[in-house]
């Protein structure tokens, strides 16, 4: 893909004497697994989007935390970049390996450390599968509220990294909301703790800074999150809609009333249609978009609720509105949705799957300059996203077979971001930048701004060892992108100069 990074990334990066390397790790850690041959390299080479592949100089998979400090330290010692991987689900590059440096998993750090039903809290490994932390609250009655439409194989450590969010963070918040600390080792393998057990800690909110910092900061050991009492009941109500601006329109009148869901999310009719050959879960398959709004709480204020949005629905122009009749029925809504993105998959030979947040009253424009936009690419958009909080994941199908439509995609991924900005919203709501975004990162933000995320970067790693070339574009590349103004004159950092 035409992307633009940092320069160190690739011909700038010192050359790691491979052999070298590998027998002073294994002199130091004679009991740390290691990978070093090509075949068994191969399946790290990409994260979730697998339009970007690297094969690592090495792939680390450590099961203690002390060789997790051996290895930075001596990484630190010797300049080797070094890539933290969970469990590779991320959608924006994160993950991608580089090829003079070491892509250190955590996978094996899965082991859930306790779950207190008292303090309502859960001490995890970063290993651990989103979905196996409320998996392990339930004989308690809690659960984790975040949760990811790849919650059952994505870990905590990276929803940490990502900030990831799922279908029901309109009410209950993205991962940031939900942790109460997070243990870390920095680039030179030294502990530190950032948050605390309790509500809230003394000095910066640098648990809120980690968070969705995308391994560029610090590798996570530990996460504290939060755990919340299960809902008495919960109620998802379908809506259907002859045109995709008229459930925009419905998702801004639900808020406006005064009611926030549990879970509020949009499908056009491409999704609804794929998803229903995949799933069968009952969707409206000639409907132009539908509406899943998922209202929860006691048995009393879920019935008020649920009148309250039929109505509201019915009045935004649905043609049809239907309540779950039971569990089964509402998981199966659920299923639908959750299981969206593979099922898009089955109808195209590729996707590019986008990440965009918006205002919520500029979803029916957005969604109109979408459509425009498709029309003008010659290329085909399932609309898929968490409707309630402004966080779009636009599909873009293409055949990569087909010469020239990754680069029609990637134009229209890019074009759909900028319309984003536009509109006063982001270029990500949860899957992050990594190497996918970084060329929108500079549509997005001043040269000023740029500069000062280099500068929070150079606190944690003066050397840029962790993670480099993902997130923070380099100011001569964004002159080059040519979307924002290059500050003029001295960095106030004089080693961020070869930024």
């Amino acid at each position: 893909m035409n992307i633009l990074y940092d320069e160190r990334v690739d011909g700038a990066l010192p050359a790691v004497d491979k052999p070298r390397l590998l027998a002073q790790l294994r002199q130091a850690l004679p009991d740390l697994e290691i990978l070093h041959s090509t075949e068994d390299l191969r399946p790290y080479e990409c994260d979730g989007l697998s339009a970007y592949r690297v094969v690592p100089l090495l792939v680390v998979l450590p099961e203690r935390i002390e060789q997790v400090q051996t290895l930075l330290r001596l990484c630190h010692a010797n300049q080797v970049p070094v890539v933290a991987r969970g469990a590779g689900t991320g959608l924006s590059g994160g993950a991608l390996p580089l090829e003079k440096g070491i892509l250190l998993v955590m996978a094996r750090f899965n082991r859930i450390i306790e779950v207190n039903p008292q303090g309502r809290f859960a001490r995890v490994q970063p290993g651990v599968r989103n979905l196996a932390i409320s998996q392990a609250a339930a004989p308690h009655g809690l659960y984790y509220a975040p949760d990811p439409s790849s919650q059952i194989a994505c870990s905590i450590g990276g929803n940490v990294a990502e900030n990831a969010g799922g279908v029901h963070c309109l009410k209950y918040g993205l991962t940031v909301h939900n942790l109460l600390r997070v243990d870390i080792l920095t680039v030179e393998g030294e502990p530190l703790t950032l948050g605390s057990d309790a509500l809230d800690s003394p000095g910066f909110d640098l648990l809120a800074l980690f968070t969705g910092s995308e391994g560029m900061l610090g590798i996570v050991t530990e996460v504290t999150v939060k755990l919340l009492p299960k809902p008495q009941v919960a109620r998802v109500l379908l809506a259907s809609f002859d045109s995709v601006e008229l459930a925009g329109r419905a998702v801004a009148d639900i808020i406006a009333a005064g009611i926030i869901p549990g879970g509020l999310e949009m499908m056009d009719n491409l999704s609804i249609r794929a998803a229903e050959d995949f799933i069968h879960a009952g969707y409206p398959v000639d409907a132009a978009a539908m509406l899943l709004c998922e209202l929860d709480g006691v048995e009393a204020d879920v019935h008020e609720d649920c009148a309250r949005v039929d109505a509201v629905l019915r009045q935004a122009g649905a043609t049809e509105v239907r309540l779950a009749r039971d569990e089964a029925e509402r998981v199966r809504f659920w299923a639908g949705r959750k299981n969206a993105f593979p099922a898009v998959g089955r109808i195209s030979p590729d996707y590019y799957c986008m990440d965009g947040t918006i205002p919520r009253r500029e979803l029916p424009a957005v969604l109109r300059g979408i459509e425009e936009l498709s029309r003008e690419f010659d290329l085909r958009v399932a609309n898929v996203f968490h409707a309630g909080d402004g966080n779009m994941h636009p599909l873009i199908l293409f055949d990569a077979n087909q010469p020239g439509e990754l680069e029609r995609a990637e134009a229209l991924g890019a074009k759909i971001l900028e319309l984003c900005v536009a509109v006063g919203g982001s270029i990500t709501g949860e899957h992050g930048v990594g190497r996918e975004k970084i060329n929108a990162m500079c549509a997005q933000f001043s040269s000023e701004e740029i500069t000062l995320f280099h500068a929070v970067k150079h606190a944690f790693d003066p050397k840029g060892l962790l993670n480099p070339g993902k997130n923070i574009p380099t100011l001569h590349r964004c002159a080059e992108f040519g979307s924002m103004h290059i500050h003029q004159g001295k960095l106030p950092f004089p080693e961020l100069e070869r930024f």
